[in-house]
This record gives C-alpha cells, structure tokens and sequence, in this order.
C-alpha cells in the first residue's frame, strides 16, 4: 500500500504543480486527481491547511444512522487493537465527515489531535480536501490516500484507508469507517476489510428497508380514497413500491406490483417525483401531520395532474410518501397543510423567503436579499431587514427555490442577487469581488469557476 520513493517524488512534485494552479498533471491516479479537482475548483480548499476545522453541531438523525454508528464503533473498537502497534487510528465519522470517536493507543492519539483527526472535527472534502473519510464519502467503494495524496500539505504523514456505508435507499452517506496509520501504512487487509464491514452493515440496512416497503405497500392499501383514484406507494427516493393501475398508467411503472426490496423498485417516468419527495420529506420532518398537493407534468402523456402526497410514518421513522393523483387538496384526503412545488414543475416557485430573527419569522421579499451565506449547512441571508438565518438548510436548496429569481451561484459558499449588485472589482490575479451595498462595501467574491458565467450574466 506504500507509496515508494520514486512514486513519493513523482506524486509530491505533481501535487506541487497541481496546487500552483496546472490544469493537468502526470502521475497521480484518476481517483485522487479528480478528488484534488474538486478541493481546488469547487470546494477551494486551502492546500496549505495543517489542521481540519472544528465540527458545526449535529441535528437530529434517524435510528438507520444510530444502528450504523453502533456497528461500526464494534468494528472499530476491535480493529483498534490491530493498528495499534503500526502507529494507526480508527475513526468513525458521520455522512457529513464529521468525527464521532477514534481508537489507538493514546501515544498516537495524541499525534492525530495535532491534526484534529479526534471527534468534533469535519473531514469531509469541501472542509479538509483529500483524505481518507471525506474521499470516501465522495466514493462508492474503499478508498487509499497516501502521503502526498492528500490535498492539504500538513496532513500528508498519514496514510488513510476509508469506507462509507450509504443509505440503501436513497444512497445517501450515512457514516464512514476509517484507518489512519502516521508516517506508516496500514496492512494489505485493511481495504478488502472495510468493503466486507460496509457491505454486511448494508446488508442489514437492506433487511429493514424491506421491511419498511411491506409497510408503505399496506399504508397504501388502508388509505381510504374514492374508487378509481390513482395511487402510489414511493419511498424516499422517489422510487415505486407499489402503484395501483390507475397510477401505474401516469408513473410509468408496473401496476399492482409490490416491490418490496429496494433494488426491485421501479423508477416512476416523472423528474419531478424525487425533488417533491425530497421537500414532502422536509416538512414531514417537521411537521409529521403534514399533508401537501402540487401539480406534476407527466411527458409521455402531456398533461399536468394534481397531486396530494401524505408522508408514512413507521413510530417517528419516516419510510416514505402516499401518492393520490388527480385530487384536489381536500377530496379523499385531508385538508393539506402546506403547497409543494417541485423543482421541474411549470408552476410558479414560492414568492416569499423565510428568515429566522431570534423566535420570529420573517417573510422577505427576494429582491430583499443581498446575497446568502452558506455556514455548513446554515445559510445567512444579508438583507434589507438586517443579517437573518434563513428557514431553509443547505445552500443547493436556496438555489433551487431562487432560481428564477435573478439569483447566481458565485461562489460554493456565496448566492447573489444579480439586481442588488452595484459593482464589480478586480482584484490580485484577476480575482472578482462583487459590491452589493456601497455605503457599507460589503463584497461578495467570485470563485474562479463561476466567473465567466458571472462575467457572461453582466455582459462584461
């Protein structure tokens, strides 16, 4: 697994050329060069990083990552004692790269902490850049970071061996496994290891997710409707379990065929579905007595269909989403709490941003809003009514709903209304910073991957 001394030479000196700014380098291996693409072009990573950032505070998550967790702790606690004597470490980390606990001997436990390779520190790719558990997350099999592989120079004495078991569903990541050996490599077994512990954890996964399509196919068949209504079963993918042959004809798919298994279930001939059922599953996390409709276009027929989607709960566990087509908000269902509007529907997106000041909400208007902020996953919005916390999480999610707004990704950690800029600096080596207030010269920076498409909007 150990790089030798010419491959050592060969990879330190193209990482050097790769960091200075060259748009292709020679040997290095396809996995980790694209990996260094991505640290420098869309998550910039600074490659002079010695020590990975602190860890933003975790939310709640479902009991599929507590029985994850709790499997690979066991692993780890016992691969512990193996790496112990080649200066290793074991880590667990969560589907946001985030540590949850470490094993080792406390001589190199103390090592790794110097590089806040410990719990309540991100290693993901967009916070730390090539490395064992963040390349992994990025990956769908085990992956080897050596030396001078890893994208930050301050981590390159160790040697990173990683795995991330992902959601069988939705192919999420939900937790992964890792080997860190200081300045040494792990033993050859290390990554056929982490595949087989991956995939017997999976496994079990896979056991439960059957279980949870026997019960979104009964869910359906109790949901009481008028006869004739179209009806599906989906889960949290947006693929169907079950559908009735009324749906069946609109989705796509096979009708009054159960497919309880995830890798048996049908993928419906509807863009739309996985984005609705994504947003259904964000206010049903919420709200577990929410109900939602929208209108969904359905091609190969050319009509648009109202919907009605009503979450499935098993306990507090989220399983999937009712699909009753053709209704109205309140015929055959409940009253709907809230209104969905995919991403792919021709509708019109919501009009209104919601911003959080201490216990209130605030309702802003887009054009209100100078630009977003992505802290992790908490945006902050800069508006006209002060700095606000926005209700949505996640900067791809703001994106989506302002689309159509006049806003423009400028930055992996930037979203900017276009009308609220008033002017564009240059700055050191044709760096572009956007004003978006000039009494106060609060400034927006431009990644270099975003600034034709910037330059292109300005007609500059």
């Amino acid at each position: 697994m150990a790089l030798a001394a010419d491959d050592m030479r060969t990879t330190s000196a193209a990482w050097e050329r790769f960091a200075a700014g060259a748009e292709s380098v020679d040997g290095v291996r396809p996995e980790i060069l694209m990996s260094w693409y991505r640290c420098r072009e869309e998550y910039e990573v600074d490659p002079r990083l010695d020590r990975a950032p602190p860890a933003a505070e975790v939310g709640a998550h479902s009991i599929d990552h507590d029985v994850v967790y709790a499997e690979l702790g066991g692993m780890a606690a016992s691969a512990a004692r193996e790496v112990d004597g080649l200066n290793g470490v074991v880590t667990v980390a969560d589907g946001d790269g985030r540590i949850l606990a470490t094993w080792g001997s406390r001589r190199i436990l103390h090592q790794a902490a110097d590089s806040n390779l410990a719990p309540w520190s991100t290693w993901s790719e967009w916070a730390s850049g090539t490395n064992g558990m963040g390349t992994a997350l990025e990956s769908h099999r085990p992956v080897l970071v050596r030396g001078p592989e890893h994208w930050c120079q301050g981590f390159q004495g160790w040697v990173c061996a990683g795995v991330a078991v992902r959601d069988v569903v939705t192919h999420e990541p939900l937790a992964v496994l890792n080997v860190s050996c200081w300045k040494s490599s792990p033993a050859d077994a290390v990554l056929p290891w982490l595949g087989t512990v991956a995939a017997a954890t999976e496994a079990k996964l896979r056991k439960r997710a059957h279980h949870s399509g026997t019960l979104l196919a009964a869910a359906l068949a109790d949901l009481r409707v008028a006869p004739g209504t179209p009806l599906a079963a989906v889960d949290l993918a947006g693929n169907v379990v079950l559908a009735n042959s009324e749906a069946a004809v609109l989705m796509g798919t096979p009708a009054d065929q159960p497919a309880y298994a995830p890798a048996h279930r049908f993928t419906p001939q509807l863009s739309a579905l996985p984005v609705l059922v994504r947003r259904a599953a964000e206010r049903a996390g919420k709200d577990p007595d929410w109900t939602g409709s929208t209108q969904v276009h359905v091609p190969f027929l050319d009509l648009t269909v109202p919907v009605v989607v009503r979450p499935a709960f098993t306990g507090t566990h989220l399983i999937g989403m009712l699909l009753a087509f053709g209704s109205a908000a309140g015929s055959g269902c409940d009253q709907p709490a809230g209104y969905l509007v995919p991403a792919a529907t021709t509708g019109p997106l919501p009009s209104r941003v919601v911003g959080l000041r201490d216990d209130r909400w605030v309702l802003l208007d887009p054009r209100e809003i100078r630009y977003a902020e992505a802290d992790h996953n908490t945006v902050w919005l800069t508006t006209d009514q002060g700095r606000l916390m926005a209700a949505t999480r996640g900067l791809d999610r703001l994106e989506q709903q302002l689309e159509d707004k006049g806003f423009l990704r400028v930055h992996r950690r930037f979203l900017v209304n276009l009308g609220r800029v008033r002017e564009v600096e240059q700055g050191f080596k044709g760096a572009l910073f956007l004003a978006t207030d000039a009494r106060s010269r609060e400034t927006v920076p431009v990644s270099r991957r975003h600034a034709s498409q910037l330059r292109q909007a300005f007609g500059l």
